[in-house]
């Protein structure tokens, strides 16, 4: 129980670092940002409790918040998708989910995929409609979010894939 509390801590820490210091630096084109501080609520264990993952999203987005001086808008994007986080799950991970034995290292490529990609646009949309917050906007907040989107699940594709346990 331990090592897993101090893993979750490291793992926070270093995402809210690689976040801060490379990937807000990249903005392409004023359209492709990539926000791969999310993979931690993406790949929080299933089996803690879902009020202390909406609690320490909370921190996590309000950690990269203090160092955008963006005043919430990754808070409230990050509570979200902790927040719909269970039906994600259960519509990529089916009865794994329902029985509590989703194991990221160890579920198949696709259904990691399909739960990313579900996971990334949503936060996304949030995020971008909470920055711009202006409904005559919406062609600007769903091209940031198309492109940021892709970017984002690509590089989240490929941490995962290098950082994943080999367990059988």
């Amino acid at each position: 129980m331990n090592n897993a509390i101090t893993g979750n801590i490291i793992r926070f820490i270093a995402l809210v670092l690689v976040q801060v210091i490379i990937f807000n630096n990249i903005n392409f084109l004023g359209y492709i940002n990539p926000y791969v501080y999310i993979l931690f609520i993406a790949f929080f264990p299933v089996k803690n409790n879902r009020l202390v993952l909406i609690l320490v999203s909370f921190i996590l987005g309000l950690s990269i918040d203090m160092f955008l001086d963006s005043g919430g808008i990754h808070a409230g994007a990050s509570v979200f998708i902790a927040y719909v986080r269970p039906l994600l799950l259960k519509s990529s991970f089916g009865m794994i989910y329902e029985h509590q034995t989703v194991r990221f290292g160890s579920v198949d490529f696709g259904s990691k995929l399909i739960y990313i990609s579900l996971l990334v646009p949503l936060h996304h949309i949030v995020l971008f409609s909470l920055e711009i917050f202006n409904i005559s906007n919406i062609l600007l907040i769903l091209e940031k979010t198309l492109f940021s989107s892709i970017f984002t699940i690509l590089l989240s594709i490929i941490i995962s894939v290098i950082f994943s346990r080999k367990t059988k």
